[in-house]
């Protein structure tokens, strides 16, 4: 956390509880509301000591740091990993229709074929449009 947010945090934190804490004291109200408003006095001084350009920094920082990020997530390592996952699916396909021969039921060898040709196919489509191919 910046020191400036955690500055803005506390000077929060702080006006709250002196504002609660001024309002829940067994005093006159008219006392009550002059430490309320010596209390919001001093916050406010706080408040302009604030740097500005530090806070602006910071933000620009942060954005320029997202910017960098969402340009690291582009097409090309997209397209890698779903070719990876691809590959993965087409394993994964093949190991079931591979159990499937070994049990030697030519129904579930069928339906076991049947998911790893889709499987095929629909990665294949994802894979042509990530590439912009038709």
């Amino acid at each position: 956390m910046s020191k400036k947010k955690g500055l803005g945090t506390l000077l929060a934190g702080v006006a709250i509880g002196a504002g609660l804490g001024v309002l829940f004291a067994p005093k006159k109200g008219s006392e009550t509301r002059k430490e309320l408003k010596e209390k919001f006095e001093d916050l406010i001084v706080k408040a302009k000591e604030i740097d500005k350009a530090e806070v602006k920094e910071n933000i620009e920082n942060k954005i320029a740091e997202i910017k960098e990020e969402l340009s690291n997530l582009d097409k090309e390592k997209v397209l890698k990993i779903a070719k990876e996952k691809a590959k993965l699916i087409q394993k994964k396909s093949g190991e079931l229709v591979d159990y499937a021969v070994s049990k030697g039921t030519p129904v579930l060898e069928s339906a076991a074929n049947s998911v790893r040709e889709k499987a095929i196919d629909v990665t294949k489509e994802i894979l042509v449009k990530l590439e912009g191919k038709k």
